[in-house]
């Protein structure tokens, strides 16, 4: 009699806690999934502010274990992906972007990588007029392991098959200048 109590008092119990809603998840899922890439970081970029870092990846980019790594499968060219990137993070208020390439990169030949030539000249074309620098390939990862510990990184993920060829974007604030932090920093030291 003892033991048929505990048995019916438990399934009364554990009967009345909720349950996830597995039928929620599977919607957001498919609600996220029926958006463009192009709409997700639409969502996303008033979120990311300074120190936050978006990359235009090509295919064989390793998904990574950190946290704080949002991976879109874009499905896309490269620099098409780079194109809209540029023009959202140029066209936002709170965000300016200094754009990274591998060094690797200009050191590649058509002989290695046939269309190399070509697509280097399109990008130069994609980045004029923006902040450009050139990081070791192994150099970024170490930027992004550092950065995804306390900041989130937003991956999108592009059909380019060819080596060395991502653009990583450092967002930094749009609306203040390393010069103005310095002279409020001196103000304050006095």
């Amino acid at each position: 009699m003892k033991q048929a109590f505990i048995i019916l008092l438990s399934l009364i119990v554990f009967g009345c806690v909720d349950k996830p809603n597995k039928t929620a998840a599977v919607m957001n899922t498919q609600t996220q999934s029926e958006k463009t890439w192009s709409q997700q970081l639409d969502e996303i970029l008033p979120l990311l502010g300074h120190r936050n870092w978006i990359l235009v990846v090509d295919k064989a980019f390793p998904l990574q274990s950190a946290n704080g790594m949002t991976y879109i499968d874009t499905q896309s060219d490269l620099l098409q992906v780079l194109d809209t990137v540029v023009r959202k993070v140029n066209k936002s208020t709170h965000v300016k972007g200094i754009f990274y390439t591998d060094t690797e990169l200009g050191f590649l030949t058509e002989e290695l990588v046939p269309g190399i030539g070509t697509f280097r000249d399109q990008l130069q074309q994609s980045l004029k007029g923006n902040n450009i620098q050139t990081l070791n390939h192994n150099d970024v990862f170490e930027k992004l392991d550092s950065a995804s510990k306390l900041f989130n990184v937003v991956i999108l993920k592009t059909e380019n098959v060819m080596p060395y060829t991502s653009v990583f974007v450092e967002l930094d604030c749009g609306y203040w200048s390393a010069e103005k932090e310095n002279q409020l920093r001196a103000s304050i030291a006095r």
